[in-house]
């Protein structure tokens, strides 16, 4: 389901600060994720690092490859954990179609924004991105002083 851009999640997991840093934003989906058990205890611990994950959209399926979950050492005896498999990704049809449109066509990418909790279900927070330059990066670092030394110089006076 597409997402608004001002969405919140109360059980936050993990977030991809980077994403917003390296990339802009057009689009976000909401996709649920196919999870081992380990994983899932992983995941309540915190143990999960989405900076290096990406997208990828394979013969009509969404994937999540690179996305690095930390087994933990009482989880599980018997499996043998593998921290960066790729996992699927659980979507519409449509949304798939449309995303892997945009991907082939437009020159996006799909980027994963953050993981949460939902429903005592683990969701992922994914975004159709395009790249910045370097340019797009310093005027968006511009912004954001310009910003908070605006915000300082109101705080000055109304005081």
């Amino acid at each position: 389901m597409a997402l608004k851009d001002k969405d919140t999640h109360e059980g936050t997991i993990a977030l991809n600060r980077k994403a917003r840093h390296d990339y802009f934003i057009d689009e976000r989906y909401e996709a649920g994720l196919v999870l081992m058990g380990w994983e899932v205890k992983s995941m309540r611990a915190s143990r999960v690092q989405l900076g290096e994950g990406y997208v990828a959209v394979k013969n009509g399926e969404a994937w999540l490859h690179g996305c690095h979950l930390s087994p933990l050492n009482s989880a599980s005896t018997h499996v043998i954990a593998t921290p960066t498999r790729s996992r699927k990704l659980l979507m519409k049809r449509r949304e798939i179609d449309h995303l892997e449109n945009a991907v082939d066509r437009k020159g996006y990418t799909l980027i994963p924004l953050s993981l949460y909790w939902k429903d005592g279900r683990a969701k992922l927070e994914l975004g159709l991105a395009r790249g910045k330059k370097d340019h797009d990066k310093r005027d968006t670092e511009k912004e954001r002083d310009w910003n908070r030394e605006k915000a300082r110089t109101l705080r000055a006076r109304n005081r």
